[in-house]
């Protein structure tokens, strides 16, 4: 849940217990949408100004990611100021009540000459800030300012937020690499690099009775097409046991590793049921090949959704739609049916334990982060994705895998084309552009 605090306004002169009613209807609005509230209403423009000290005394020192700034009703914009000034580093709702109908008339406390009022001071200001009002007859907006809050809390979440990646810019591709100062000034995370021999040297010493109770509990649950090596399924857990420690020790929500230079290359394991692993067992978002900016973007997809935010991979183009799949691996949280999976080899690399499971149709949303000059960018679509044809990439063996994957039908492939920004996107369920639009407003990162 996303801790807000909620303030809400009236004018001294109005009656007190309207602007009670307005708020305690607001409050509990936003209570149904799960939002954890610190109140404190109601708060004027007494000459003494005892309900502003109030509202300030009931949040200094209180931990919420949002403020809720509630306006019943006609404010002089002092009062608010006064309130808002003491948290001016926190992301702000300007949200305006309206009134309601009795009889044959409409009955206002002029709420929205209070906002109208307030909306540009606090641009003025420098805050960051999102203005919503509701209209007389129609539902309220809690769930618009819910969202906004999702988004705040995400926001809080990636300022200390920590990814792990193993090795770095695997099979020296340009587009996965990160610009560590930037992305901490910007946005927040840390990327951690460490060595892939550590994963080796905690690989070493894992039992076999650890490896087995893995392969027990965890992968004899996925549906094999035929039966994979045993040497195989012990290095997976092994491996997914190394890596897990560390990101349990270090407090990683997100990890990387070298996959072709690196796991194929080096180790001659490719790392697939490993990032199945990570995934569905410990939580954490997975993305191959060093994908530095991947890993952030899944972490703001998560942190907004709650789902694990998918990687796919472009692999062709058409006039209304893309082919996105992966070569490798995804989550059980996106199969639609069993999680299938089979020996199988791709070139000269080793055998591996492929993942080759369908995936889940519907509304989706893609989008990637991205960096120019040091600016940040968030390149968004929406469109729905339905289960491809029968497709394979050259160079399996035969008889060559059907690879998890989809098609998504776009309204314009040809924009997106154009600015795409990598090989990799992540994809969400639903249509989360609102969520995603505001976390970039709060950090200040441009939508494209």
């Amino acid at each position: 849940m996303v801790k807000a605090a909620f303030v809400g306004f009236g004018e001294v002169n109005t009656p007190a217990d309207i602007i009670i009613r307005k708020c305690k209807e607001a409050e509990e609005g936003l209570k149904k949408e799960c939002l954890d509230l610190i109140s404190v209403y109601p708060v004027t423009d007494d000459y003494e100004e005892k309900d502003i000290k109030k509202a300030v005394d009931a949040l200094k020192g209180q931990d919420f990611d949002v403020l809720v700034v509630c306006i019943a009703g006609w404010i002089p914009t002092h009062a608010v100021v006064k309130v808002t000034e003491h948290f001016r580093e926190k992301p702000m709702v300007l949200w305006g009540l309206c009134g309601w109908v009795e009889g044959d008339r409409l009955v206002t406390t002029a709420d929205q000459a209070g906002t109208t009022a307030i909306r540009k001071t606090f641009w003025d200001l420098g805050y960051t800030f999102k203005y919503i009002y509701d209209i007389v007859g129609l539902p309220s907006n809690t769930k618009k300012v819910y969202n906004y809050a999702v988004a705040a809390g995400a926001a809080a979440r990636l300022r200390h937020a920590r990814s792990g990646m193993a090795g770095y810019r695997d099979m020296n591709l340009y587009g996965t690499q990160a610009d560590g100062p930037s992305l901490k000034r910007e946005i927040g995370p840390e990327i951690e690099t460490f060595e892939m021999l550590e994963i080796e040297q905690r690989y070493q010493k894992i039992t076999d009775e650890e490896k087995n109770e893995v392969i027990e509990k965890c992968m004899k649950k996925w549906s094999f097409l035929k039966p994979a090596n045993p040497e195989s399924m012990k290095k997976a857990a092994g491996y997914y046991l190394a890596v897990k420690a560390i990101c349990d020790e270090r407090g990683y929500d997100a990890i990387s590793l070298k996959d072709v230079d690196g796991m194929k290359k080096l180790l001659g394991f490719p790392p697939a049921p490993i990032f199945m692993l990570l995934s569905d067992e410990a939580g954490l978002c997975t993305i191959p090949e060093n994908d530095s900016l991947g890993n952030i973007t899944q972490l703001m997809v998560k942190y907004l959704t709650g789902q694990c935010a998918v990687y796919l991979e472009f692999y062709e183009f058409f006039t209304d739609r893309v082919l996105a799949g992966v070569p490798d691996y995804v989550p059980a949280e996106v199969v639609d049916g069993e999680v299938t999976v089979m020996p199988a080899a791709f070139g000269e690399l080793s055998e591996g334990i492929l993942n080759v499971s369908r995936v889940k149709t519907g509304e989706v949303t893609l989008c990637r982060l991205t960096c120019v000059d040091g600016e940040y960018y968030m390149h968004m679509v929406k469109g729905e994705g339905i289960t491809p044809r029968k497709w394979e990439e050259a160079g399996w063996t035969q008889p060559a895998p059907q690879l998890p994957g989809l098609e998504i039908l776009l309204d314009d492939v040809e924009d997106f084309v154009q600015n795409v920004m990598c090989q990799h996107y992540i994809v969400s369920y639903g249509d989360n552009t609102e969520l995603i639009t505001n976390l970039c407003d709060i950090l200040g990162i441009e939508i494209i």
